[in-house]
């Protein structure tokens, strides 16, 4: 969010820290997705190491719910209407990605190629990140989306050639989206740190 006041309003804490605990929950997601793939055999690592940032993400995220209310409501008007407009486009967005990604993974099963559902399911992901750098006016969320995108393709000309475990591939695509949500959460963490500095 471009803020032109001075002082933060609180929704821009608020927004970071609900960014957080959202990436926390995807981080291990993905997380479980690659463990299943890894049947143990790397006993634990990749679980501990996600489970430690994401529960850094989850504490600093509920950090900044509680400093948020140190902040105003709103500064100016123009943060109100920016922020509904944000609110507004990003509801449409969650939506469409809500949506489809169930519908395709319906589809999938339908036509007999639910071994496709995971390496799709984070194609739609990282697509939904190209709209999200316009809506927020974030870089990072292209460099997110085009790493994510990659994963996605890669699984799913994985799954396709059949020269791979199963297990393999979700392994990759698992750690592969984990690092994009991981570092999606870092750059929230390191901005909602920035912001609560400014106070």
């Amino acid at each position: 969010m471009t803020i032109e006041s001075p002082i933060l309003p609180r929704i821009a804490i608020q927004s970071v820290g609900g960014g957080l605990l959202a990436m926390a929950l995807f981080t291990m997601m993905w997380t479980g997705v690659a463990q299943g793939g890894l049947l143990h055999h790397d006993h634990h690592v990749v679980l501990v190491v996600f489970s430690i940032i994401s529960l850094l993400f989850v504490v600093y995220g509920i950090t900044l719910f509680v400093a948020a209310q140190k902040f105003p409501k709103f500064t100016s008007e123009s943060d109100k209407a920016e922020g509904k407009h944000m609110a507004k486009w990003f509801g449409i967005l969650f939506g469409i990605e809500g949506t489809a990604i169930p519908v395709v993974a319906v589809i999938l099963l339908l036509l007999g190629y639910q071994r496709f559902t995971l390496p799709v399911m984070a194609l739609i992901i990282g697509l939904h990140f190209y709209p999200m750098a316009k809506i927020f006016n974030r870089r990072i969320d292209y460099y997110l989306a085009t790493w994510t995108c990659l994963v996605a393709i890669n699984g799913i000309i994985m799954v396709a050639g059949k020269n791979y475990p199963e297990t393999f591939t979700f392994t990759i695509l698992g750690i592969g989206v984990a690092l994009a949500t991981t570092s999606y959460g870092v750059y929230m963490l390191f901005t909602g740190y920035n912001y609560i500095k400014k106070q």
